[in-house]
């Protein structure tokens, strides 16, 4: 009965995992629609990392609206329409912004897409919130964290594809020669992503994949360390935001959203100015950026395998090596030249690295990576050509495991209050939008110009480097020492 249970699971977890790829594959498209239409439309920087600012914002907006109707119906949302069923509304609403989608295009409208992403993301707001405590409950809590990792890696799949999918859609196809991009040809992506949508809606409707979670846990129990989300400290507080460490790290996860997001919307524009590269030429930087991420999620969610100390040391250096050729395979497919890109194979080194110096600590790790990302900044600033670009694009891989970091960090200790937490944490991901706006802002000449534009990454970066210092030392007053516990999903 068990095993059935296992193979029930698997089965669910497969399917809901196919939503991370959506969430991929928008965000990262939104990096090729953004030099597009600020080429055509004559935009300001500012007024293209809109793109940005509407798209992650709706996820705070759907946040909210969630919480409130929640209290007006008197239970959680998820609880009284099911889990299953709020995934499949929440597809249905993303594929009604896609629609926006043909007029935007037909009538090079700005402002109609961006209307179109936002409720795109208003759908994904509901669908994260749901999928993302699914994928913690569909087996061993334990574990819970590295099925996150390992949904995180097929979300990077879609980001790492979807760029140049989208790109190839506007521009067509490389050997086509086509150098001009037809903002009309944008509607066709989005129209069959709609339809996708409301496929998949089908799917996870009829699917095997539970409504209700049941919890069995007692979540002021410490007898399971392992499980460091359920850790309760000693006095428990009246609410999560009594909890300095949740307080202090949702202003870390609106600032790591932001700093990943803005990084990437950003590099269309310096490689403009600064390479003179061709608009319709970017799509494969934006996709490494995006890659990136990816390598570093698919290197953390070897825990979610059965695999042995030796083997696992292994893979820790070998799988980031696989997932940086599913990035060129798919360029490959794409006939893009792969020669620029080989030199980035020494750049992933580095993260492997950090990661073995973390030795499972997500404190640790986030300083770390903190720090490499700061320094990969400065050599993308003070350097300049394909050396400021690939330092740029390499903030993508110290990235890549922080929100896993921030999280575990963030909710730690608050004992029954955790699914509190989780979800002012989710409403924290506007930071996407803001920081992708204050970047677009002083990026203008008159200010710090695109490529100092970055110490705006640099400023976030700092911030969470200092919050991996006092996170720490707020935990250990509360008597909980990662040094001593071993942490699921950071390696």
């Amino acid at each position: 009965m068990e095993q059935n249970n296992t193979k029930k699971n698997t089965s669910a977890l497969y399917t809901l995992i196919s939503v991370f790829f959506f969430w991929g594959f928008v965000a990262a498209s939104n990096d090729i629609l953004i030099p597009v239409f600020k080429e055509k439309l004559n935009l300001e920087q500012w007024q293209s990392q809109m793109i940005s600012f509407a798209f992650y914002v709706a996820y705070t907006v759907g946040s909210l609206i969630y919480t409130f109707v929640s209290k007006q119906l008197g239970g959680d949302v998820l609880n009284k329409m099911g889990y299953r069923n709020g995934i499949a509304l929440g597809l249905v609403i993303s594929a009604l912004g896609t629609l926006l989608f043909y007029p935007a295009a037909e009538t090079a409208s700005f402002y109609i897409m961006i209307t179109g992403l936002f409720i795109v993301g208003l759908g994904f707001s509901l669908q994260q919130i749901a999928a993302n405590a699914l994928a913690v409950a569909l087996g061993d809590p334990k574990t819970g964290a590295q099925r996150l990792s390992l949904a995180g890696g097929v979300n990077n799949f879609g980001t790492t594809i979807g760029p140049l999918l989208v790109s190839v859609a506007i521009f067509g196809s490389v050997a086509g020669g086509n150098t001009e991009a037809s903002i009309s040809a944008v509607k066709f992506p989005y129209l069959v992503l709609g339809a996708l949508f409301i496929v998949v809606a089908i799917v996870f409707k009829f699917s095997s994949i539970p409504n209700k979670i049941e919890t069995d846990v007692d979540t002021e129990d410490l007898s399971s360390p392992t499980d460091v989300s359920h850790i309760a400290v000693k006095g428990q507080k009246k609410g999560a935001l009594n909890y300095l460490q949740l307080s202090l790290g949702m202003i870390a996860i609106f600032l790591y959203v932001g700093v990943e997001v803005s990084t990437a919307s950003n590099l269309p524009e310096f490689m403009q100015k600064r390479l003179g590269t061709a608009t319709q030429d970017i799509a494969p930087y934006v996709s490494l950026y995006w890659a990136s991420l990816m390598i570093g999620r698919w290197t953390a969610s070897i825990g979610a395998f059965n695999v042995t100390g030796g083997m696992k040391k292994v893979l820790n250096v070998v799988v980031p090596y696989v997932a940086f050729g599913v990035f060129l395979a798919v360029n490959k497919l794409a006939q893009h030249d792969l020669t620029p890109f080989y030199v980035y194979a020494f750049v992933i080194v580095a993260m492997i690295v950090g990661d073995m110096l973390s030795k499972g600590n997500p404190a640790r790790q986030l300083l770390i990576f903190s720090a490499m990302a700061i320094i990969a900044l400065f050599i993308g600033m003070i350097g300049s050509g394909m050396v400021s670009v690939y330092a740029f694009i390499s903030v993508g891989l110290f990235c890549s495991t922080l929100w896993p970091c921030i999280y575990t960090l963030a909710v730690t200790g608050l004992g029954k209050h955790s699914n509190e937490g989780s979800g002012y944490l989710i409403m924290m991901i506007m930071g996407g939008g803001f920081i992708s706006l204050l970047q677009g802002v002083v990026a203008d000449d008159a200010i710090l110009g695109i490529q100092w534009s970055y110490l705006v990454g640099v400023a976030c970066f700092a911030y969470l480097a200092f919050y991996a210092i006092k996170a720490k030392s707020i935990l250990k007053s509360q008597g909980i020492d990662f040094d001593n516990i071993e942490v699921q999903g950071n390696h």
